[in-house]
């Protein structure tokens, strides 16, 4: 079966503002983002890609367009299904206001429970996400063999369910789990059990640089903004 290469849209104005920004519309890269965006092709310039499949925001198609710049034979496909979490009444909302909210408790400690209102359950997220990959797999080793490589660009929160899923960890570990700004996760499918080949490669190590003021102990939820 196939290999599966996750990139993590690039630095987003959500993301230096701090805020939640899940489905709403207008969230672009910042400077930075589009910097990331503009040297993923040459990160991965050694790999065949067969298909590429995005998530139809803004933030995800910026990120993916240098890459398609670059390898004009290749059609995107938009898929809704690795769309970022629908955070309903949250979207939009400063982290920092959203902090107190007793659900973001559920949401650091047992999100296999959490439901945003107005929005979604972090259950129906990963199983929605983890039911693409599935169709994907299945359409990419038809199309292209079982040796093929395929991309999906998406979000922190869906990329941590993925690897879960192909961890065979429970939901309410994934906040263990970090994908920086246009990092490369790579999961490699076979009949028996996936394979992660890699996680949250950004190829640069300066986020693990001690900080002035540590990051705290709770998971960002919708991913981060990486190093500062």
């Amino acid at each position: 079966m196939p290999t599966l290469i996750l990139v993590r849209h690039g630095r987003s104005t959500a993301n230096t503002e701090g805020l939640l920004a899940g489905w709403t519309p207008g969230v672009a890269l910042d400077e930075r983002g589009a910097a990331q965006a503009a040297e993923l092709p040459g990160r991965l310039a050694e790999l065949p890609l067969a298909e590429i499949v995005t998530s139809p925001l803004q933030r995800c198609q910026e990120t993916i367009r240098p890459l398609l710049q670059a390898r004009p034979e290749l059609n995107p496909h938009t898929d809704e299904r690795i769309g970022e979490c629908h955070y309903g009444d949250w979207s939009g909302r400063k982290l920092a206001e959203l902090k107190d909210e007793p659900l973001m408790e559920v949401v650091q400690a047992h999100p296999s429970a959490a439901a945003f209102p107005g929005g979604e359950s972090m259950r129906a997220m990963q199983t929605r996400a983890a039911e693409a990959v599935r169709e994907w797999n299945v359409r990419v080793e038809r199309d292209h063999g079982a040796d093929a490589v395929y991309l999906m660009c998406s979000h922190g929160d869906i990329i941590k369910s993925l690897v879960a899923d192909a961890l065979g960890l429970h939901l309410d570990l994934f906040q263990r789990i970090s994908v920086e700004p246009c990092s490369i996760t790579a999961i490699r499918y076979t009949r028996m059990r996936p394979f992660l080949v890699r996680l949250g490669d950004t190829g640069d190590f300066t986020s693990l640089v001690p900080r002035e003021e540590p990051p705290g102990d709770e998971a960002q939820v919708g991913g981060g903004a990486g190093a500062p």
